[in-house]
């Protein structure tokens, strides 16, 4: 017996290192061509195919806008395909530098708008990955025919655009992370613009003048390592210009469009996801700070549009963890489980790409429509249909004496805040400077319950475990002062006092008490009633503004408490609200931004649905 382990040890240890080791030059040819474009313009592509030509393989392509490199005859990336599974059993895998970026020509056009009814040489996403499906199919050796498209972020975006191209040979698409409006994705959320990405605008911005393997582009120099400090110095929007000139098409695009009008209606991807044909699975992390938004409404429309083999995968993760080898899965403090990235890629990515690439295809694929991570009891869930059909709704009511009450209160109370742009509330603890933020999303939220200009309601300590599942809709009751505010709603669940500490704790932080974020969303109060038209408050006004929190599974274990915080400022992770009523927040000057002060009524409610 003990021999018999010794050789199971031995093995195990050369198989990991064999993993780690794998040789991609060693198993693979690599070539790099340009495609012709039905309108002349040629995208650079780099195709690896396995040495072993005994058998065929599907094509799995991801096209992006951050480069295929690298390039030139001999040089190889260390790792190619979706994951170490479908790299070391071998498939052809594709990447292509999409319009107008990297070696590809023509001209960028950041989330390109889909044009259904193309006419003559009228070009998209969709055209261009026909093109090169059509292209790849017949001239690449060794190829079954059967093609799958996969990709995170950005990519992700052009996975989800493959579906619109129509092309007989693309059996199955995995969009991951991917943006699904750009009025809700990364840059905004709900008409609040995202200042913590404002340095991401270098990369989408400027045009090169033809193909390049150099960046174009330069991120801005900052005097600051403080974000919130660089951030409030630097005032309103309109003195970032110093960074941007009129070069940076991006950012004239975000000055020049600040409500959501056809510019960016026209550059969502998910209203045209109707009649889909390829087998998808869509892939997002519960605690996604970047695209959370995408990968529910991608899902969701397909669900609702389309009868196709449709299905969701939401982990523990935050942007694109589900594509990393990391043993031990946390987002900030929260440890979630071991081996959770390696178990999605082996058991659900690999296995969905198989199916309808290297097997039969068909529905029956033993995998599950929706297999959604549970945040709270931290295990795996799998449902026949997502939101899960065996929920009931329940409603809770932001209350006197900082009560989250299961009924209306019977008096007509309220709670008043003064919110001062100048002394906003910041989105973290920690001010350092980040090129995007990821662990906010699951942080500890005592310092801001501590602030006078955040609201916190709480349940009681919780006798029996509660699951949400689903979607969550803030409806709250506000009036101001002012003539604008923004309105941010946070879901936290408060941890008991016997929490121990994991080697994901920071220093100085206590997983005791700890209150842990699950969910949170701002609206921008003059988008209220419309998103194409905004519309200042009446002071004193009493109104309405519905904010709709992306879906959550998460269980408030007994002992827990489950804690809704309501604020008006979220600094920098998005912009300041002047509080005085402009027609383009980017244009607003020094003397817009006022102290108001604001009212939440006790008519205010949070609606879940709660798991049975």
């Amino acid at each position: 017996m003990k021999k018999l382990f010794v050789l199971l040890f031995v093995f195990a240890f050369a198989k990991a290192y064999a993993q780690e080791t794998y040789d991609v030059k060693a198993h693979y040819n690599k070539q790099e061509v340009d495609i012709v474009m039905r309108d002349g313009v040629k995208l650079h592509t780099t195709i690896y195919s396995p040495k072993d030509t005994s058998k065929t393989y599907p094509i799995v392509m991801q096209r992006t806008p951050y480069s295929s490199k690298p390039y030139g005859e001999g040089q190889f990336r260390s790792k190619i395909g979706p994951n170490k599974y479908m790299m070391e059993e071998g498939n052809i895998i594709v990447y292509q530098d999409v319009r107008g970026r990297w070696m590809s020509e023509g001209k960028y056009d950041n989330m390109r708008a889909y044009i259904p009814n193309k006419e003559g040489n009228e070009v998209d996403e969709a055209s261009d990955t026909y093109d090169t499906i059509d292209w790849l199919v017949k001239n690449v050796e060794n190829n079954n025919g059967n093609v799958g498209t996969w990709g995170i972020s950005y990519p992700g975006f052009y996975a989800t655009y493959s579906l619109l191209s129509g092309h007989p040979a693309l059996k199955a698409s995995s969009p991951q992370a991917c943006i699904g409006d750009f009025f809700f994705d990364d840059f905004h959320h709900n008409g609040a613009y995202l200042l913590s990405y404002w340095r991401a605008t270098a990369l989408f911005g400027y045009q090169k003048e033809g193909p390049t393997t150099d960046a174009w582009y330069q991120f801005p120099k900052l005097d600051s390592d403080d974000q919130f400090d660089f951030f409030l110095k630097t005032g309103p929007l309109s003195n970032l210009d110093a960074y941007y000139d009129e070069t940076n098409e991006f950012w004239t695009q975000l000055k020049e469009h600040p409500n959501y009008d056809e510019f960016w209606r026209s550059r969502g991807i998910i209203q045209h996801l109707e009649n889909i044909k390829p087998a998808v699975m869509t892939v997002g992390g519960l605690f996604d700070a970047e695209d959370l938004y995408g990968p529910w409404e991608t899902y969701k429309n397909i669900e609702k549009r389309s009868n196709n083999y449709n299905t969701v995968v939401f982990g523990p993760w935050s942007h694109g963890d589900w594509a990393r080898d990391r043993k031990r899965q946390a987002v900030g403090n929260v440890y979630f489980g071991d081996n959770i990235s390696d178990y999605f890629q082996k058991e659900l990515e690999t296995k969905f790409f198989n199916h309808f690439l290297k097997g039969m295809g068909g529905n029956e694929t033993q995998l599950p429509e929706a297999h959604i991570f549970d945040t709270g009891t931290k295990e795996w869930k799998s449902f026949d249909v997502w939101p899960p059909k065996a929920t009931m709704g329940a409603t809770f009511y932001l209350d006197d004496n900082n009560r989250l009450s299961g009924s209306p209160s019977t008096k007509n109370g309220a709670e008043t805040f003064v919110s001062d742009p100048a002394n906003p509330v910041p989105y973290a603890e920690g001010k350092k400077m980040v090129f995007t933020p990821r662990k906010y999303m699951s942080d500890d939220q005592r310092f801001a319950a501590k602030r006078d200009d955040v609201l916190v309601y709480e349940t009681p300590v919780l006798d029996d475990e509660v699951t949400l599942a689903g979607e969550i809709m803030a409806k709250l009751e506000v009036a101001t002062t002012g003539t604008a505010a923004d309105w941010i709603v946070k879901i936290i669940d408060v941890y008991p006092d016997d929490v121990p500490n994991t080697e994901e704790t920071e220093e100085g932080v206590q997983m005791a008490g700890y209150h842990q974020m699950v969910r949170s969303e701002v609206m921008r109060g003059r988008f209220r009633r419309s998103m194409e038209r905004p519309e200042a408050f009446v002071p004193g006004k009493k109104e309405e503004v519905f904010i709709k929190l992306q879906d959550v599974l998460h269980t408030f274990k007994k002992g827990h408490k489950i804690q809704i915080q309501v604020q008006s400022t979220w600094f920098p992770l998005i912009d300041l609200n002047p509080q005085t009523y402009v027609d383009n927040i980017f244009e607003a000057k020094k003397s817009d931004f006022t102290k108001e002060t604001h009212t939440v009524f006790h008519t205010s409610r949070i609606s879940f649905s709660i798991l049975r």
